[in-house]
């Protein structure tokens, strides 16, 4: 049983979560057009940097070309930046609202409940309500560059467990690398969050395209039975894999094409759906039927002997990675990467070659 101590803490944090659904940025803007994302996601920036002092400011704001725009990791570590519980209460709203406004309401709670889990981590592993290793209030904040549509900048939430960019390139918007994972994966001590799999949606479904394939099908599909202890990506500058291995959409069954366009369809919906949507538009760009699954690990989902399964949904401007594996598999691991433009960097190549041509 929990603590009063750990209760409160607990409640304290979900509801530092919950103000940050308040329609701060809600209202419309004053000549009656709808703002675009890229509008709604700078003025959200922008009102949380007024929120800062000096201090804080110094803190939280970077040069856009700083190299710690790159060095991004999702395990529990000191990290730059400003983190929830170095701001009060209007700075905090103000940090999640950035996030509400990027996310669906689905990816936000998983975010909300990705952040509630290190309560669980803290009793699970004993840890006293101090303790800094599992904090739901380290996840920290980062801005590179000023914000507005003339000149590239971006911003980031980092802390176990999670790490999201958003980078804008005049107006135009980048949402990878892009990483959620979870621990427990299926919280099963008797703790108010008892039996919440915050990625149950992207484990089951990936084990009902497994379990649709045939024989044949499955020996193209399976590429081992020891799943690998991490992504092979992790947090990688460059997400970089030599081939396509798997399956391809193009030798499905339309039944099977159905569950496989669900799966991806369950990673893009985290997010705004004017980011679904740009990845959807890029996807079937590059051509749909390119798109890849493939497997490793157990091909049973049984808890306490399942040892560990790792999938790959990897196309060519697409990739993504689930791992569970660590913990006795109950441990996820998931990122999307844009093989193309994480970080935004071949918007990033079009901006600095037009800069160049004048």
């Amino acid at each position: 049983m929990q603590s009063r101590t750990q209760s409160a803490f607990l409640t304290r944090s979900l509801l530092l979560l919950l103000m940050a659904t308040t329609s701060l940025w809600a209202a419309a803007p004053e000549d009656g057009k709808k703002e675009t994302l890229n509008q709604q996601m700078t003025k959200a920036v922008r009102a949380f940097l007024g929120t800062l002092d000096a201090d804080q400011l110094k803190q939280t704001q970077r040069a856009f070309d700083d190299s710690l725009r790159f060095d991004w990791h999702f395990v529990p570590r000191e990290r730059k930046g400003l983190a929830l519980k170095q701001m009060n209460d209007k700075q905090r709203a103000a940090a999640m609202g950035m996030v509400k406004v990027m996310m669906s309401d689905e990816g936000y709670r998983k975010i909300s409940e990705i952040i509630d889990l290190e309560n669980v981590l803290r009793v699970v592993e004993n840890r006293p309500p101090n303790d800094t290793r599992r904090d739901p209030e380290n996840y920290s904040f980062l801005v590179f560059g000023t914000p507005g549509e003339k000149d590239p900048w971006s911003w980031r939430i980092e802390g176990h467990h999670l790490s999201l960019h958003f980078s804008s390139v005049t107006g135009k918007l980048v949402y990878t690398p892009s990483f959620m994972g979870t621990n427990p994966a299926h919280v099963l001590v008797d703790m108010p969050q008892k039996g919440r799999r915050v990625l149950k949606e992207e484990e089951d479904l990936g084990f009902r395209l497994l379990n649709s394939f045939t024989d044949a099908q499955r020996q193209k599909v399976i590429l081992g039975n020891k799943s690998p202890y991490e992504m092979f990506t992790s947090n990688n500058r460059t997400a970089q894999l030599s081939t396509f291995e798997g399956i391809p959409l193009s030798d499905m069954t339309p039944a099977q094409q159905e569950v496989f366009r669900q799966l991806i369809g369950i990673y893009l919906n985290r997010y705004h759906v004017t980011l679904k949507n740009q990845q959807m538009e890029q996807l079937q760009k590059a051509g749909m039927n390119k798109i890849y699954f493939a497997w490793i690990g157990d091909t049973e989902l049984i808890m306490g002997k399942d040892k560990g399964h790792y999938y790959r949904i990897h196309g060519p401007t697409l990739l993504i990675e689930f791992d569970n594996t660590q913990n006795d598999a109950n441990h996820i691991h998931t990122v999307v990467r844009d093989l193309t433009n994480d970080f935004g960097d071949d918007l990033l190549r079009q901006h600095y070659e037009k800069l160049h041509k004048k």
